[in-house]
């Protein structure tokens, strides 16, 4: 029932923004150049300026950026439409549910599989392999805690749960498929003290020893600034975000040098990276341009990575036959 209400969704949302005028913001010629799009939230656009500062690096091509895309759904309309070609960055487990409207799959490599075939299949689209993390839900606790606790994965937390003051993101209580209801029936307990907060929220009140245990994102830049250790979700409660850069088959195969290009970011950003990346930007204040740029700099833009074509070619056989 669910994947259909999904898809009924998808349905009757898409016409009617598709129908609407050019959103706004929108406007590069994709027929000529690369137009990459990123999203409002910090992680989206320093990967977008990665994605795009690494294609500039690379070749003669004009690539432009169009910031500020709120949600997945907007960069997939923004595809649809035309008016870009690359995505800097899409998340598998927000893809499932959202635009290609089916249910959430919880193991990481199934997930993925599914929807770099879908993407290909139903839309002309390359959802390459990922950047090399994944931003879900996270439980996470002080180091100070983890090592006087012997905590390092959620299922350690039972024989807390009477005595321990988890802080938790407002809407995860009530939500579907992954929330506090589903939390309690895959790992068996639940909290004796649980106080719903805005997710902003939820770090400085760990650092402050206000909250024994919080719910946060897993690649949130205050990880890194707080020392938080984040917890292993051994029962896997939460589907996989695995994230990745998406391209047009249009403009890949128009201009085969930004796939190249694209594969050498291909497993170059883990999970305490991508908190590095976000921690500068937030609270150091450094504009997620400069950020990426120091990063690509940082790796020589990555020109030492050999992009590996056999596995270009398995690749591209998976998505195109489903080998």
């Amino acid at each position: 029932m669910r994947k259909i209400k999904n898809i009924i969704f998808v349905i009757l949302i898409l016409p009617l923004i598709l129908t609407s005028c050019t959103l706004p913001g929108l406007g590069g010629n994709t027929k000529k150049e690369v137009v990459v799009a990123t999203g409002q939230n910090t992680e989206r656009a320093i990967l977008g300026e990665i994605v795009k500062q690494k294609i500039e690096h690379d070749t003669e091509l004009s690539v432009s950026l169009i910031p500020n895309l709120s949600s997945s759904i907007l960069n997939h309309i923004a595809m649809l439409k035309g008016d870009v070609n690359v995505v800097g960055a899409m998340y598998t487990g927000t893809a499932l549910t959202g635009e290609l409207g089916l249910d959430p799959i919880k193991d990481p490599d199934k997930a993925q599989d599914v929807v770099m075939k879908e993407y290909y299949d139903r839309w002309n689209r390359y959802w390459y392999p990922s950047f090399g993390f994944d931003n879900t839900y996270a439980f996470m606790v002080t180091e100070e805690f983890s090592k006087e606790n012997g905590v390092t994965k959620v299922s350690d937390l039972e024989k807390l749960k009477d005595n321990v003051t988890v802080g938790v993101d407002t809407a995860w209580i009530s939500r579907e498929g992954d929330g506090y209801e589903a939390f309690k029936q895959i790992y068996g307990f639940d909290f004796n003290t649980i106080y719903p907060m805005d997710i902003g929220l939820v770090y400085t009140a760990l650092a402050s020893n206000e909250m024994d245990v919080v719910l946060g994102y897993s690649t949130d830049g205050k990880i890194s600034s707080y020392d938080l250790v984040v917890l292993e979700d051994d029962k896997r409660l939460f589907p996989p975000y695995d994230c990745s850069p998406v391209a047009s088959m249009e403009i890949i195969e128009k201009y085969p040098e930004v796939e190249t290009s694209i594969f050498q970011l291909v497993g170059q950003i883990s999970s305490e990276t991508m908190q590095e990346l976000n921690r500068q930007a937030d609270e150091d204040l450094e504009e997620p341009s400069k950020v990426a740029e120091n990063f690509l700099e940082e790796n020589n833009y990555f020109e030492d990575v050999k992009v590996d074509k056999e596995k270009v070619k398995e690749y591209k056989e998976f998505v195109k036959e489903g080998k």
